[in-house]
């Protein structure tokens, strides 16, 4: 063969594989496709071309539009499964087909290494138990997708993970506390459960949400205090910050972003601001999903970061439910563990998490409890999986299971005692570690003194008095401030009070 006809076989197949319609790689072999809602199939093909989705009993077409891409919708369908998808276009020779499909409830499990923590554990981290879950994991009603971490400066439309059975082999490579998450849920509502793990260790908050959603948030002003801490950390050159929030305000006006560079040691580009929710959120956002669950904030204890989670969190939730259309969709989260090497910024960081509460459909799952003075990675992520497992089944499924942590409402003077006033504190217990005291009052001058402690119960309400001897005229109280805790109280499920203050936000 010549090499005119090597160039026409060439083009040929260069046209040809132009002309094949396809899907984004979250429509792959083994996927579970989000129950009772609407199903959104969506891909590329040639530009004017009229697609074909056939599943199920059902058959819907689309065109695509000039760049090529293409969108439907399917009717709802109930739990089940298998099934195949296939898609068609009138310029392919050959079909997408799309085969082992169930129908059931997506979860996606981001944040940082807490998250990103294997069953397998990791070196100098073990895993509680890991060799019994790992040979366990055989669970064929679960499906896994793991994205690789990608930090990018623009959204990207797809990513490269695909979906897989729950084995041994792939799921000791998966995150810990999404899995038994999803096992506990599964066992319980007997449906299909599907996971996504998009997660990557030591990254801030900020670099999950949108450009869209920092402005949308008003947050473009805490860059530049962010600014400092990201030189600081990285020796990077604070203009990128600048540059971040530049971008943000750029984008809400609908004009061209600025090139953002890349320098060494900002964590492979994931400390800048949007990065990872260019790379490991915006492929998902058109894939329906049940909700999210939350395991991040350990990154954000430095100051100023600590001091703006409190916006900063609640913005990325509005972000992501913004981003995917779906309304309110739950979003559960853990509030981060005790740790010896951290004080009072970690309290800062846990209390926001707790105000976060505020937003409709979220749910906290406290680890206080779990934590290790000298572990950042905690072992046992048994405890975590099932206690946000208890928030889906009884806020998300609608068990009849107490799911909630005591939470603090108020707290009230009472001559040299404030008494605190919780909900879910039925049956309360008291436990300490040695003698560590964590729970605090102060008088208007914010100097805080350890506390003692008295549970009581006022009509069915369990309630802390709480006094000491240093502050005669109490003003403010606060619980599990420090970065290392060991006062807990727990409820009559055993599930432990989280940090509180009610001293003004600084």
């Amino acid at each position: 063969m010549n090499w005119k006809w090597m160039l026409c076989a060439w083009m040929l197949g260069a046209l040809t594989c132009a002309a094949e319609v396809r899907l984004p790689h979250v429509f792959s072999d083994h996927a579970v496709l989000q129950r009772e809602m609407p199903l959104r199939v969506w891909g590329w093909s040639l530009p004017g071309e009229e697609v074909s989705v056939s599943f199920h009993d059902q058959t819907v077409k689309a065109t695509a539009d000039d760049s090529g891409e293409w969108e439907l919708f399917l009717k709802p369908e109930k739990a089940g499964g298998p099934y195949a998808m296939k898609v068609s276009g009138t310029s392919t020779s050959k079909p997408v087909v799309v085969n082992d499909l169930l129908v059931g409830d997506v979860w996606v499990a981001s944040g940082q290494s807490n998250m990103e923590f294997p069953l397998r554990g990791w070196p100098g981290a073990p895993m509680k138990d890991s060799a019994k879950e790992i040979a366990s994991a055989s669970r064929p009603q679960i499906r896994l997708m793991h994205l690789k971490r990608a930090a990018t400066a623009s959204e990207l439309a797809d990513t490269a993970a695909m979906w897989q059975e729950c084995t041994p082999e792939t799921a000791q490579s998966f995150s810990a506390v999404a899995y038994l998450f999803g096992r506990e849920l599964n066992d319980q509502e007997h449906v299909p459960i599907g996971l996504i793990d998009t997660t990557w260790g030591g990254t801030p908050v900020s670099s999950w949400i949108s450009t869209d959603g920092i402005a949308a948030g008003n947050l473009t002003s805490t860059l530049a205090d962010e600014a400092t801490v990201v030189q600081a950390q990285s020796h990077a050159d604070a203009a990128i910050a600048n540059l971040n929030a530049q971008n943000a305000l750029l984008k809400a006006a609908g004009k061209p972003q600025l090139k953002m560079p890349r320098v060494g040691g900002d964590h492979q580009g994931a400390w800048l601001v949007s990065s990872l929710y260019n790379g490991m959120i915006a492929p998902l956002t058109r894939y329906g999903i049940k909700g999210v669950i939350w395991y991040q904030g350990e990154s954000d204890e430095i100051a100023p970061r600590a001091r703006n989670y409190f916006r900063a969190f609640p913005a990325l939730i509005t972000d992501w439910r913004h981003q995917w259309g779906e309304g309110d969709f739950p979003f559960l989260y853990v509030q981060i563990s005790s740790y010896m090497r951290h004080q009072e910024m970690w309290g800062a960081v846990r209390d926001a998490q707790r105000r976060t509460l505020s937003l409709r459909g979220t749910g906290q799952a406290v680890s206080l409890d779990v934590g290790e003075f000298n572990q950042i990675h905690p072992a046992d992520k048994q405890s975590v999986g099932h206690r946000l497992a208890l928030l889906a089944r009884s806020d998300v499924y609608g068990e009849n299971v107490e799911s909630h942590s005591p939470e603090f409402l108020r707290a009230t003077p009472e001559g040299s005692a404030m008494r605190v006033w919780l909900a879910h504190g039925e049956a309360l217990s008291h436990r300490t570690v040695g003698d560590q005291k964590d729970v605090e009052v102060a008088a208007a001058d914010g100097n805080f003194a350890a506390a003692d402690v008295k549970i009581e119960m006022i009509n069915g309400q369990a309630t802390l008095l709480v006094s000491s001897p240093k502050v005669t005229h109490p003003v403010f109280v606060r619980y599990a401030w420090g970065g290392a805790v060991g006062e807990y109280f727990y409820n009559k499920a055993g599930l432990p009070l989280g940090t509180f203050t009610t001293a003004p936000l600084q």
